[in-house]
């Protein structure tokens, strides 16, 4: 039975990438909804909808776990996610194993989130940090920009450091001692925001976070995998040509994508 993956286009890559790190005996089926991304300016009806017919493909597949990669989807409509799958599988979001993480290992005062509009104006990281860090300082910023920049393909070059130095010079984050990266696309830039910062702050990587929780939740249940045998699958709801150079540097090998339309 493999480990379901999705999310709006390559960040989930990210985390899929930890996970395949993490658990070298599992089959990953990964689908990016490329044909609508970004999620983070979508309505929260818009995006579970997509969720939900996502998450039946999954199942379709006999997904033990269906890992919702996307801060978006986890922040605005995790509640009925999880709702509509929890009976058919094990449902993990992105946000929940982060904050934790937050709380049980970073004793800070003033903690920074970045992500997309949907995602910060959902208040969800903010609400669950307070609830186990209730004397830390939580701002929250959207960088609606990164997604679309991350796309394109517009990464270590001087139009992303504009576009990233525009945004963490806020005086929203000013004095920030960790940075949530709140978005799994994210991680893509994540040195060039390290670098901003001169790397005297943490700046927070949910992919091996993720991961490892999806590992212990896998050992509770005695779920893990014992070998990958049909060999990882890549969905797309719309083929883009980065897609698929980003998911060759993740998985260093060719990947070969499956254009499969799920709203017809």
């Amino acid at each position: 039975m493999p480990v379901g993956i999705f999310d709006s286009g390559v960040g989930g890559l990210s985390v899929a990438s930890a996970v395949r790190q993490l658990l070298p005996d599992e089959t990953i089926i990964y689908f990016g909804d490329t044909a609508h991304l970004p999620y983070g300016d979508k309505s929260p009806e818009a995006i579970l909808h997509y969720s939900k017919r996502i998450t039946d493909f999954l199942l379709d597949h006999n997904c033990k776990i269906v890992l919702a990669a996307c801060n978006t989807v986890s922040a605005t409509v995790w509640d009925e996610l999880y709702g509509y799958s929890s009976g058919r599988t094990i449902p993990v979001n992105v946000l929940d194993p982060v904050v934790e993480s937050i709380a049980r290992s970073h004793p800070v005062k003033h903690i920074g989130v970045i992500g997309t509009k949907n995602t910060i104006n959902s208040g969800a990281y903010s609400r669950n940090i307070k609830k186990l860090l209730p004397d830390a300082i939580v701002s929250c910023l959207a960088t609606p920009l990164l997604v679309p920049m991350i796309e394109e393909g517009f990464v270590c070059d001087d139009i992303s450091n504009a576009i990233i130095r525009a945004y963490l010079s806020a005086k929203k984050l000013e004095g920030i001692q960790t940075l949530i990266l709140g978005c799994t696309h994210y991680p893509i830039i994540r040195n060039q925001i390290r670098k901003y910062y001169d790397f005297k702050i943490e700046v927070v990587d949910s992919a091996m976070i993720v991961a490892e929780y999806l590992r212990s939740i896998l050992e509770s249940r005695k779920l893990l995998g014992s070998g990958s045998e049909g060999g990882d699958r890549f969905f797309v709801s719309d083929h883009t040509e980065y897609f698929g150079k980003i998911a060759e540097i993740f998985f260093e090998k060719q990947i070969s994508l499956e254009k499969v339309d799920l709203w017809k």
